[in-house]
């Protein structure tokens, strides 16, 4: 079986295209297939040598590279990342399908193009992960749980914004007042290609969706009618809050088991360390952020003190590790 990432590159500047080419030639894992200068052109491409991964342009003549994500990207099947010059159409990209986005190189030097080529190799083998033959089988990942307190809300926001638009449900516990959540939410849902809502009482988990605890309630997750629910409600502070990272790890650790990530960001305290540990034990993949990047190194310290931390890594890397898990 090849084990070769076969990737097919669109853009109509013919300049452009064989440098990105040369440059990803150089990568032993990569094999760069014909180019393409349109959409159009791309299909039949497509068809013939069946790509692993697909670089786009978004503004070409005929077809742009949004109208291909929308019209093609889902029956095709193939991860596209979107490159562009306009910084303004990422979430834009993001939200039609891309994988990823990256900024074209806005200076035609060869230190600013080397080092772009460098950055989409990173992000070609970050996307392709888990289809690279000869990795092993990974488990399917039903849902990312994440808990933070003091310095949370930023962190979350800039953790997420990381993220491609496709997605296994992820569910937020952030020690957050009543309506403040709804707040939260809100602005969310306007800077990350994800869907992002305050959960309710009961409803299902969806793919590429964001679930966060409403304040004041508890939220955990069950199994109901043979669909993964996020489940909100009153009841006793737990650690010291509600809602309680406690509650959801707990949760995540009995229902989900071993097919789950979870991740506990800057907090004061000690909410989220006993739960951590639970779903590290239960199988979870669990990943602590660092002292230097946590606006309170109190929460994820203290699951780090006790051994519930596979991986302890600053924020800024937090995001790629998920990636690579699910």
């Amino acid at each position: 079986m090849n084990s070769l990432i076969r990737i097919l590159l669109i853009d109509d500047s013919l300049v452009f295209r064989e440098a990105l080419a040369r440059g990803l030639s150089h990568e032993p894992r990569f094999e760069v297939l014909p180019t393409a200068s349109s959409p159009v052109d791309a299909l039949a491409k497509i068809k013939h040598y069946q790509p692993d991964i697909i670089v786009c342009d978004i503004e070409m003549p005929g077809m742009n590279g949004i109208d291909f994500l929308t019209q093609y990207s889902k029956k095709l099947a193939i991860p596209t990342i979107i490159l562009s010059s306009r910084d303004d159409l990422k979430l834009t990209a993001l939200r039609a399908g891309a994988a990823a986005f990256l900024s074209k190189p806005k200076v035609n030097q060869h230190n600013t193009v080397k080092q772009f080529i460098v950055s989409l190799m990173q992000t070609i083998v970050q996307v392709c992960q888990h289809k690279i033959s000869g990795l092993p089988t990974k488990k399917q990942i039903k849902v990312i749980a994440i808990g933070a307190s003091t310095g949370g809300t930023e962190s979350i926001t800039a953790m997420l914004q990381q993220l491609p638009a496709q997605m296994p449900p992820i569910v937020i516990t952030q020690h957050i007042p009543e309506q403040f959540s709804t707040m939260f939410a809100n602005r969310l849902n306007e800077l990350i290609p994800l869907t992002v809502k305050e959960a309710s009482r009961v409803e299902p988990l969806l793919a590429n969706h964001v679930y966060v605890a409403p304040g004041n309630q508890h939220m955990s997750i069950k199994w109901f009618n043979g669909e993964l629910t996020v489940n909100c409600r009153v009841g006793e502070k737990i650690s010291g809050h509600r809602p309680s990272v406690d509650v959801l790890f707990n949760s995540v650790a009995e229902v989900v088991k071993d097919e789950a990530i979870g991740v506990l960001l800057t907090g004061m305290g000690r909410d989220g360390a006993l739960g951590l540990l639970k779903m590290k034990q239960a199988g979870s993949y669990t990943i602590g952020q660092d002292e230097k990047t946590s606006i309170v190194y109190g929460m994820p310290k203290a699951a780090y003190d006790i051994g519930a931390v596979c991986k302890q890594l600053p924020l800024n890397q937090i995001a790629h590790e998920i990636l690579i898990k699910i």
